[in-house]
């Protein structure tokens, strides 16, 4: 085993000159700067192609089966869509003819496209060009639409109390809804060793080994005769590069690029039709993979997984390639993945601000047989990313009791240059957490991060993650006040949404509100899984994916496809947020209300719905509103926290401190107020806080694990918000935390923004008391560094600790923000001079100048930690 063979305790030992830690990183080569500018001043288009022809392939096939329908659309754009090699590039490839576009899938969903013709350009969130031209193209091929989608199907099989749900912010499947599921980690390796050929060798196999007596035989030669139809037009994909790359070489008169153009001819003429013979062509099997994957269908998360695992046979077998060579291409396959882009519907998108396509590649942990993974290919990743520093990859990096020390020093460089990554996953809580879902031992040690946060047997598994997002705290909101909603998100009223339940004004003890609560809670969370289960019906019979399904273990064996149940392991796995503001509400109503009886629940009850006394989204308080007591202690908490006095975030600190979300109470509910928001928080290592927080999860988790989807999984929870914690926060009235109606919600199992007090190690140790191992869809859990905490090999040092003692608590995951609040700030006075400021937002990283002002504000607002 490659076992550490110093602890970091021993290295400390050492002098620092003795050790060097840090190691720094190399400077990119002039090429990967060239392209990455190419990414960073890309304007964002819609282009009409692929709609375009997927809807001519539909019409053409409309006696066909479903599967053969969507053979027929992947083989019409796969021969037809436009051939694009962009200045510089060694690995080709492109979805898109302009960098970092979109094209529209208008199968899963269009009509919202068409009401954003004339917006979609100057939206709050993620903006895209629409050309007039396009929106044209657009608007003819979507009159064949109408009631053709599979939304569109979709909604038919939902009850109209599963819709009302979700007109009312309990949760959303708008992910899957409107577009393609995505969230998937295919068999890279096996094309890099069999090639397309060999896939289609094996579906040929597998037809004519074929019982035509069995009932199942005319549906499974239908999947094996789509499988053979869309590789044969992959392979023709690669084809038409390769005679692009030719036809640009004959005009080329730059030697050195004509000769690598040349070799990109032979490259895509050989693969991935072919197994791959050397890095090179094994990077460009990589790429025309995942560019294949994401023009067959609008999901996002398609994630290359384990990348190093698969691609380091590679680089050791090839002999000829230079070692700096070999890290350009690694660099290159970087840019392609800031190339992918992904348009959604202008709600979604403030859901997934910043462009976000969460293409999750993860590098080190251990093998299926239990040995430490690390290998070169994990250390040119890390590379890579100080070399692009662009926001995607979402890059991860797995850690175990056998992690090498060099390998999280290495990663620990990595978060100092405040790119949000890697994230961290604790293999000594995930692999158990999949054991329990009935993966195997080997399958759950070769796990790798789907899309956010998402631990999935890697090539194996259809886990249907980030399946929805659900509303904890307004279950909390409800529970409060017995089932009822007000007319509009956020306020309260006398719509009766949810079962009647006696409201907090007749409760007697906390046992009251859980009785409530888990009846609240089980009615919301079947309601989800009815709406899950309809979306999950539409895409197995209308959009099943043959080029997809076929990199799935066992598909092939099983003569079906993912969406239909083909894969070996099949969950669905909607996501909380809002865990940690229904933890503090129910222990500041604990304390109180029922402890020390300080507050009547009528008393409490009138508060909330006065919003405590302010106006929906309030200003921001005056000076003169807070006593000179409370300002004292506030700014004697700041200045504790973080050991300096910084006068231009001081006032903005104190407020945090005093709780203050967008405005402070005033008059006949400030006391209430002031009460509550005095209470201890979650996030300070106080068992008793954060124990009722742990309980609260598991009501929501042990809820969805009761039920099982379609494909014959098991549903499981998870708790991440992407950044809905800020958009859903719209839709919760007041809370007994403090909290004012509509400000944001605390991000995944994070701390409320500005409550951890008590420095790094009492917020993971809060955080690690919840339950990671029955949320195994993923938790995800953002820590926030001045740059001076992990400054100098003692910062590494101090780092490394923080990290290895939250895992050693069972924590499932952490990333990291290290930035300068003042830099953020001015990045918003001025983003013209920070183009290239990438921040970590959840369960991935964005530019900071794309994402909207609240998203901003919220990161902004999270607790700022030092070592």
């Amino acid at each position: 085993m490659a076992f550490a063979t110093e602890s970091a305790s021993e290295v400390v030992s050492c002098s620092l000159e003795e050790v060097m830690i840090e190691k720094g990183f190399s400077q990119p080569t002039e090429r990967i700067v060239r392209l990455k500018n190419q990414i960073l001043n890309a304007t964002p288009f819609v282009e009409s192609e692929r709609a375009v022809l997927a809807t001519e392939a539909y019409k053409e096939s409309e006696h066909l089966s479903p599967i053969m329908r969507r053979a027929k659309v992947a083989e019409k754009i796969f021969n037809n869509l436009p051939v694009t090699i962009r200045d510089d590039e060694l690995i080709v490839g492109a979805i898109t003819k302009n960098p970092r576009s979109t094209e529209i899938c208008p199968e899963f969903s269009y009509d919202w496209v068409e009401a954003e013709f004339e917006t979609m350009a100057t939206r709050m969130a993620d903006p895209f060009e629409i050309p007039k031209e396009t929106a044209a193209e657009l608007h003819e091929a979507f009159k064949y639409w109408p009631n053709k989608t599979t939304s569109s199907y979709a909604d038919s099989l939902m009850s109209s109390e599963t819709k009302d749900c979700i007109a009312n912010g309990v949760f959303t499947v708008g992910n899957y809804f409107y577009g393609g599921v995505g969230h998937v980690c295919v068999d890279y390796g096996k094309i890099m060793k069999i090639g397309f050929r060999g896939i289609i060798e094996e579906a040929v196999k597998a037809m004519d080994a074929m019982d035509k007596n069995d009932p199942s035989y005319i549906k499974k030669r239908q999947f094996y005769e789509a499988i053979i139809i869309t590789y044969n037009a992959a392979i023709n994909f690669a084809h038409r590069y390769a005679d692009k790359a030719l036809e640009l070489s004959r005009a080329e008169s730059n030697p050195t690029r004509k000769a690598e153009l040349e070799q990109i001819a032979k490259n895509c003429a050989r693969v991935p039709e072919y197994p791959a013979s050397n890095f090179w062509e094994a990077c460009q099997t990589f790429w025309f993979i995942q560019s294949l994957m994401q023009i067959e269908s609008s999901g996002h998360s398609i994630s290359p997984g384990r990348f190093d695992q698969y691609m380091n046979d590679y680089l050791q077998a090839d002999a000829s390639i230079d070692r700096a060579f070999a890290q350009e291409l690694i660099d290159c396959i970087w840019i392609k993945l800031n190339d992918v882009n992904k348009t959604r519907d202008e709600v979604s998108a403030q859901a997934f601000a910043g462009y976000a396509v969460f293409q999750n590649l993860c590098v080190g942990g251990q093998t299926s047989d239990g040995l430490d993974a690390t290998n070169d290919v994990s250390y040119m990743c890390m590379e890579a990313v100080s070399h692009v520093r662009l926001p995607a990859p979402s890059f991860s990096i797995r850690v175990w009791q056998g992690t090498p020390d060099e390998f999280l020093f290495r990663a620990t460089e990595v978060v100092r240059l405040g790119l949000g990554v890697p994230a961290m996953y604790n293999d000594e809580v995930i692999i158990p957490a999949l054991q329990n879902r009935g993966v195997s031992l080997a399958d759950a040690r070769d796990y790798g991060i789907v899309g956010c946060v998402e631990p999935q047997p890697i090539h194996k598994a259809e886990g249907w993650h980030d399946a929805a997002f659900f509303n904890v705290a307004k279950i909390l909101e409800i529970t409060l006040h017995g089932g009822k909603v007000g007319e509009t998100p956020g306020t309260i009223g006398n719509k009766q949404l949810g079962p009647v339940t006696p409201d907090v004004s007749q409760w007697k003890c906390l046992d009251d509100f859980y009785d409530a609560f888990e009846k609240q809670m089980a009615y919301f969370v079947y309601h989800l899984v009815e709406a899950d289960n309809c979306v999950d019906i539409a895409h197995a019979e209308m959009a099943p994916l043959p080029f997809q399904s076929a990199m799935v273990d066992d598909c092939l064996g099983r003569g079906m496809s993912v969406q239909e149940g083909g894969a070996l392991y099949n969950f669905t796995g909607p996501q909380a947020f809002g865990v940690a503001d229904t933890g503090d509400s129910v222990y500041a109503m604990k304390k109180f209300v029922f402890d020390e009886k300080k507050i009547s629940p009528a008393e409490l009850k009138e508060a909330l719905v006065n919003n405590f006394g302010q106006p929906v989204g309030g200003a921001a308080p005056a000076a003169a509103e807070l006593s000179e007591d409370q300002v004292y202690a506030a700014v004697r908490k700041v200045l504790a926290n973080n050991n300096s006095m910084d006068v231009s975030a001081l006032k903005d600190q104190v407020y945090q401190t005093l709780g203050s979300s967008s405005a402070a109470p005033n008059g006949k509910y400030a006391d209430i107020h002031r009460m509550l928001d005095s209470a201890e928080c979650f996030g300070n290592d106080i068992d008793e806080v954060d124990l009722i927080a742990r309980k609260c999860a598991e009501i929501y988790c042990k809820e969805v694990e009761k039920y099982t989807n379609p494909r014959g999984g098991q549903f499981q929870a998870g708790i991440y918000p992407v950044s809905a914690n800020v958009l859903f926060g719209k839709d919760v009235a007041a809370l007994p935390d403090g909290r004012l109606a509509k400000a944001p919600l605390a991000d995944g199992v994070s701390p409320r923004q500005g409550k951890d007090t008590n420095g790094p190690t009492a917020a993971a140790n809060s955080v690690a008391k919840l339950n990671h191992f029955i949320a195994s869809n993923g938790t995800l859990y953002n820590q926030k560094f001045l740059p001076s905490a992990l400054a100098g090999d003692n910062g590494i040092l101090n780092f490394t600790s923080v990290v290895r003692s939250y895992f050693d608590h069972k924590g499932m995951h952490v990333q990291f923000n290290v930035v300068d609040r003042n830099v953020l700030l001015e990045a918003q006075r001025e983003p013209e001079k920070h183009r290239d400021l990438v921040v970590r937002v959840a369960g991935y990283s964005a530019q900071w100048v794309v994402l909207a002002k609240e998203v901003q504000d919220d990161i902004i607002s999270r607790t700022e930690q030092n070592l």
